[in-house]
């Protein structure tokens, strides 16, 4: 049995309930303050939630460290030269999680789901113009064994993108 922990932020657990522990109410609180303004101040946040600065640096560090959270800049790919989008459905015949590590090592896919349907991934595609997304798609997706079949969903226009959906 694991010997319960104490810190100086006030969380308190077991090794083998990291995540539990890290998404207490408190953390939850910094998470919806941080979606809402990533570049809320620790002092801001400590003053919202009842905490001081260190102690909110501290939760936020260690969230950050276990992979629950990010903290980056989002942008719109078109306003940053990427004219060419796409969601990708692919089908597999074969090792789906091979295909899926082999798809993360490709820059121009900001993300990869495997999922249940009608396709095994979904991966989305962002490129610089249309000869760009053709070489990425025929020479690099294509080419990886496994993958039997692709289908494009090339997007018009990025109307909604949101960040702010909160914690359960």
């Amino acid at each position: 049995m694991a010997a319960a922990k104490s810190s100086k932020d006030g969380t308190e657990g077991t090794a083998s309930d990291t995540t539990a522990q890290s998404m207490d109410e408190t953390n939850k609180k910094i998470v919806t303050l941080l979606q809402e303004d990533g570049r809320r101040s620790y002092v801001s946040i400590g003053k919202q939630i009842g905490l001081s600065e260190a102690a909110v640096r501290l939760r936020v560090q260690k969230m950050l460290d276990d992979g629950i959270m990010q903290i980056v800049a989002v942008t719109n790919p078109m306003d940053m030269g990427f004219k060419r989008q796409a969601m990708v459905g692919i089908t597999v015949n074969g090792d789906i999680e091979y295909v899926a590590r082999e798809l993360k090592e490709i820059h121009q896919i900001d993300y990869v789901i495997i999922t249940a349907g009608r396709f095994d991934i979904l991966a989305e595609i962002f490129a610089e113009d249309d000869e760009s997304m053709l070489e990425l798609v025929n020479r690099h997706i294509r080419k990886i064994d496994g993958i039997d079949r692709t289908e494009l969903f090339t997007y018009m226009r990025l109307e909604s993108q949101r960040y702010d959906w909160g914690v359960r």
